[in-house]
């Protein structure tokens, strides 16, 4: 069974960003590469680091969700009951 290629790594000046900022950088880069303004050597950048972006806002997703998980299993664990939305 042939192996997945491994992940480029993500940039240093990515990971400290929050998901918000990732996320508008993103939809920048989607834009401009969506107007077709771009040459192919800045697209091919840009859509580099739309990838990375990505990855890093799939990972904070994850990462948000697992502690809502542990919030939701640490309350059934000690009996609390959801809050009715009125």
């Amino acid at each position: 069974m042939a192996k997945a290629p491994a992940q480029d790594p993500i940039p240093e000046d990515i990971a400290r960003m929050g998901f918000e900022e990732a996320m508008k950088e993103l939809d920048s880069i989607v834009r401009s590469l969506e107007g077709g303004q771009v040459k192919l050597d800045e697209a091919v950048t840009k859509y580099t680091r739309g990838s990375l972006l990505k990855r890093h806002c799939e990972a904070k997703l994850a990462d948000a969700k697992m502690k809502v998980e542990k919030i939701t299993q640490a309350g059934k664990a000690l009996g609390l009951e959801p809050m009715d939305e009125a």
